[in-house]
This record gives structure tokens, C-alpha cells and sequence, in this order.
């Protein structure tokens, strides 16, 4: 069994408990029940889970949206930080095996900085998770230009998680199965993803670093057709869109347990770019058991499942 580190992790606080409870709303109320136990849990079912697992140590989040799902910005800051603080002393219990990644406002992009970096500095958080767009504004919206030149400053990564769209997508209207994990999720987040490289924040703030989920949410699989179709329809970046795919993101593979994605993603981006995750406790079933027995040589087996992640994050 190889030593892990999983980081997309998440749990859920009194703070940001009102927020994820209609996430549910479709799911069978004992389904909902076992999986707020595993989100508040951060004792003996969760260390049980990582032992099995071969998981040394895990990156804990909030469970989506959290507060940008909030309308008022005063509360959904007092709530952010109120979260980060709760997650700070869960981690103070087993620093050995946890770690974080701050929850925050992106209503108001001077506040999320700030928080960040209180973050970072004070509560030694390993960079952010941010649930998609926060009330329809996405990340390459130059307001939050402020927050990325922060977070190169700092050196930690921005983990970008999958959210509803602002509207449903009429191409899969009718069929529910499509709308979340199944394809929807994906052609939100790829499309968050593709706003924030086309809209030249990587341009502006070259140290800054993004990580995506599900093994990139596709995106290692279209880099030539990107670069081959980007320039006769308006591309004014000085580099290519892989060139940024390449140098400022790196994947997870939570929720994408098979051999071939992988191998897609290592040859797209890099043996260095592709990290484990279990997405505990929606979608690690099988996460480990696959990492233990996918068909990589030893080396590069401890780099995805460790050696990528303790470097990116500095644990």
C-alpha cells in the first residue's frame, strides 16, 4: 500500500452546515444522515477511513457551496472566517494527519485575500478551496484581481470545485442524471477553468496556481484542439492555452478511478501535475484500492499518490 495525501476532503461546520443541507434536497434522508456523520466527523471514522486507506494525511474543506451560497456579505464573511477558525482547531487535535484549505468569501475579493492570507500565515492553511462562482460572478472577473495577485504572492493554490451553473444547461434539460457528477459538474468547472485562462489572469499573475478535480474536468484531453482553434477566433494571450494549462494548473483524480484518463492527464500535463484524491466522503469509494493497483511503475505511483502533493503544498 503506498503513503497518500487526499485533498479533496471535506467536512461540514455549524457555519456552513445551512448552506449544504439543500445540496440534499434530492438525496434519501438516510443517505443525507450518513453522510453529515462522516462530514462532522473528524475522530475515529475519518482516521479509520485514511489507516485503510493508506491516506497520511488529508486536506480538509467545506462541503460546497458554503457561504457563496450567501447573499449578504458581511454574513458570509463572519461565516468564513468563523469556519476557518473551526477547521484550524480540528487540525490542532491531529496535526500529523490533517491539513487545510480555507473557506472564503468571494462576495468581496479585498476580504477573501485578506482571509486568505490570515489563513496562510496564522492558521497555516495549505491555499483554498472555491466553490465555483460565487452568485454568478466567476474568477476572472477583474474585481478578483486583488485576490489572485495575493494568493502568487503567497504561494498557495486555489482548489476549484464543481457547482451548479447559475442556470440550468438547456442541452441536458430533462434528463437529471446528466446535471451534476455525471457531465454537468464537468462543463462547469472546465468552462470556470477556461474563463479564468482566457480572461488572462494566468497572464497578469504567472505564479498563480489552480488545481482542478476529476482529473482536470476534460481539459487534458482537448489541449491541441484548444491551441489549434484559439487563434482564428480571437486568442491575444502570448501564450498558447495549453502553455497555461501546463505551467498554472494541476489535476486531482478524485471521482476518476481508471487507468486511461490518467495516463491522458500525465501525458497532457505532466508526471508532476496529476495528484490523488478521494473526495471523502461522496466519491472515495475505491480510490485507494485503485491508486494501490493501477498499472504505473513504483515511482511514479508515490509521486501521484504523495511526492506531487507534499511538494505543491509544502507539507
Amino acid at each position: 500500500m503506498v503513503k497518500k495525501i487526499a485533498l479533496e476532503e471535506h467536512f461540514v461546520d455549524p457555519a456552513t452546515e445551512r448552506y449544504w443541507r439543500p445540496t440534499m434536497v434530492d438525496v434519501a434522508p438516510q443517505k443525507t444522515a450518513q453522510l453529515y456523520a462522516r462530514l462532522t466527523d473528524f475522530g475515529e471514522q475519518r482516521l479509520k477511513m485514511m489507516d485503510e486507506a493508506g491516506i497520511a494525511r488529508m486536506v480538509l474543506a467545506v462541503a460546497g457551496p458554503g457561504v457563496q451560497a450567501e447573499r449578504d456579505t458581511a454574513t458570509a464573511v463572519r461565516a468564513a472566517r468563523a469556519s476557518n477558525d473551526f477547521l484550524a482547531k480540528e487540525i490542532q487535535k491531529r496535526p500529523d494527519r490533517y491539513a487545510g484549505f480555507a473557506h472564503l468569501a468571494m462576495q468581496d475579493a479585498k476580504a477573501a485575500a485578506e482571509e486568505l492570507e490570515r489563513c496562510v500565515r496564522e492558521l497555516k492553511f495549505c491555499g483554498a478551496m472555491i466553490n465555483g462562482h460565487t452568485n454568478g460572478r466567476y474568477l476572472d472577473d477583474r474585481a478578483y484581481d486583488v485576490f489572485w495577485e495575493r494568493a502568487a504572492a503567497l504561494g498557495k493554490p486555489i482548489y476549484l470545485h464543481p457547482a451548479d451553473p447559475v442556470q440550468p444547461l438547456p442541452a441536458i434539460a430533462g434528463y437529471n442524471v446528466l446535471a451534476r457528477p455525471m457531465w454537468g459538474w464537468g462543463v462547469e468547472t472546465g468552462s470556470h477553468a477556461l474563463r479564468i485562462i482566457c480572461g488572462g489572469v494566468f497572464h497578469r499573475y504567472p505564479k498563480a496556481e489552480l488545481i482542478l478535480g476529476h482529473l482536470g474536468e476534460t481539459l487534458p484531453f482537448q489541449l491541441w484542439r484548444f491551441d489549434s482553434r484559439s487563434k482564428p477566433y480571437g486568442w491575444n494571450l502570448p501564450k498558447l492555452p495549453s502553455q497555461y494549462l501546463k505551467e498554472n494548473v494541476w489535476v486531482t483524480m478524485s471521482g476518476m478511478y481508471d487507468a486511461p484518463p490518467v495516463r491522458c492527464s500525465l501525458d497532457a500535463l505532466g508526471r508532476d501535475r496529476v495528484l490523488f484524491s478521494a473526495d471523502y466522503p461522496f466519491d472515495s469509494d475505491g480510490a485507494a484500492a485503485f491508486m494501490d493497483a493501477a498499472p504505473f511503475d513504483e515511482s511514479l505511483r508515490v509521486d501521484i499518490a504523495y511526492n506531487n502533493a507534499a511538494k505543491l503544498l509544502g507539507l
